[in-house]
């Protein structure tokens, strides 16, 4: 007979806002303690830069422009970074992308 993690698994979509850190708290992970690739660090320290900068969030479009490619691959780096929980977004609603992690430990944009 298989054995199966305790862990119950529940589709983001289905979480209110907040419910997300109150399940990572009740598992014991705290945010700070997610990891990202060097590619990662440079989609999140954007996004957190460009927020601060220009006091709202960023569009897909904005990260397309400013890494210089195409449409579907920041999408797609969208998609892992909210798979991975180092962002949350709105899918329906358009500039809803934000950063999870800890700004102290995202890397310099370059």
């Amino acid at each position: 007979m298989a054995q199966f993690d305790p862990i119950a698994y529940i589709h983001a979509g289905l979480l209110d806002r907040g419910e997300h850190e109150q399940l990572n708290r009740m598992a014991g992970v705290s945010p700070s303690a997610k990891t990202f690739t060097p590619k990662q660090g440079q989609y999140l320290a954007f996004i957190h830069l460009y927020t601060r900068l220009h006091r709202r969030l960023p569009a897909e479009t904005d990260m397309q422009e400013y890494f210089r490619i195409s449409p579907p691959s920041v999408h797609q780096m969208v998609l892992t970074l909210e798979r991975a929980g180092l962002i949350r977004r709105q899918p329906t609603t358009p500039r809803s992308i934000e950063v999870l992690v800890d700004p102290k430990s995202l890397p310099e944009l370059v």
